[in-house]
């Protein structure tokens, strides 16, 4: 197992970040840890890798303690924060080495290489890193968070300010290095979560409301269902609503309408009715697939 946590609390004075909080995580996996803003991702983050103690529970990353050793815990993790803390005065391949150098490790040339050809930066790779765009700075990040090619990645935004092009590269990369490294990832974009994680656990005011794959998630059940219809030209919203079991009513684009009914029932013979009644024709019908951002929003409602 590479990282196992429990009963972890940890208490700010009067607030408590994080209510006993257990999983576990094992090797080679892809984890996406979600939750909303001050849901406690980054302080279960920082606890993980040796930056805060928990003020309760046990935190075990690749069988070593993190309070009892944690010298041990950092050889062995790479973290990306979310601040991405970044020396801006030194050129790219300078700022790799000291980090190498850091490490202590004794191929530091041959290492910086590599990593400036892993993530990409081998056109800014002349530049200091303050002259680099956003998107530039999260690889150098990443490069320093992969340098001394650690057991465990903790990537807290890792793909912030990303253009879409940058984006597909590193998650590429994430996803590659899921294979042989164990990795957590905090993102607030749920395609990336789908795209690159094995598992999603999702935390809410301290504590964890869901631990499944992605896929389980957006099948869970639920009050209502959707249908995607397309009629040959747009009825009125209120006829749409005075169908049986239909609760909701809203056009997506051009005459395709999205038709929320209750769970359990079969809205489409009514539809079909309504139709013939109103001489529409029904151009097309397909159960709308639930997205992992409808789940996160119902587990996490305030």
């Amino acid at each position: 197992m590479s990282i196992s946590v429990k009963g972890i609390v940890k208490q700010y004075g009067a607030q408590k970040a994080l209510d006993h909080v257990s999983f576990e995580i094992g090797k080679r996996e892809v984890v996406g840890f979600l939750g909303p803003n001050g849901a406690g991702k980054s302080t279960m983050m920082k606890i993980l890798t040796c930056f805060v103690p928990p003020t309760e529970g046990d935190a075990v990353v690749c069988g070593y303690d993190t309070r009892t050793k944690s010298m041990d815990v950092r050889r062995r993790v790479g973290y990306l924060p979310e601040h991405n803390p970044l020396y801006l005065d030194l050129y790219v391949r300078e700022h790799l080495d000291f980090v190498a150098g850091v490490h202590g490790l004794s191929d530091r040339s041959a290492r910086v290489r590599r990593m400036i050809e892993r993530v990409g930066l081998g056109p800014e790779q002349h530049k200091r890193v303050g002259q680099l765009s956003k998107g530039y700075r999260q690889r150098v990040g990443l490069a320093q968070a992969l340098i001394h090619d650690p057991e465990v990645l903790i990537l807290d935004e890792p793909t912030s300010g990303l253009d879409p092009n940058q984006l597909v590269d590193i998650r590429a990369l994430i996803k590659e290095l899921g294979r042989e490294k164990t990795v957590m990832l905090s993102t607030h974009i749920m395609q990336e979560v789908e795209a690159i994680c094995d598992r999603v656990i999702i935390i809410d005011k301290g504590r964890i409301v869901a631990d499944d794959t992605a896929r389980s998630l957006r099948s869970r059940q639920r009050e209502m269902e959707v249908l995607e219809v397309e009629f040959d030209r747009a009825p009125a919203a209120n006829e749409l609503l005075n169908l049986p079991g239909v609760r909701q009513a809203r056009l997506k684009d051009g005459h395709r309408w999205l038709i929320a009914h209750d769970a359990g029932t079969d809205a489409r013979p009514a539809i079909f009715e309504f139709a013939v009644e109103q001489g529409l024709k029904v151009l097309g019908m397909q159960k709308s697939e639930r997205g992992l951002e409808e789940v996160f929003k119902e587990l996490t409602k305030r």
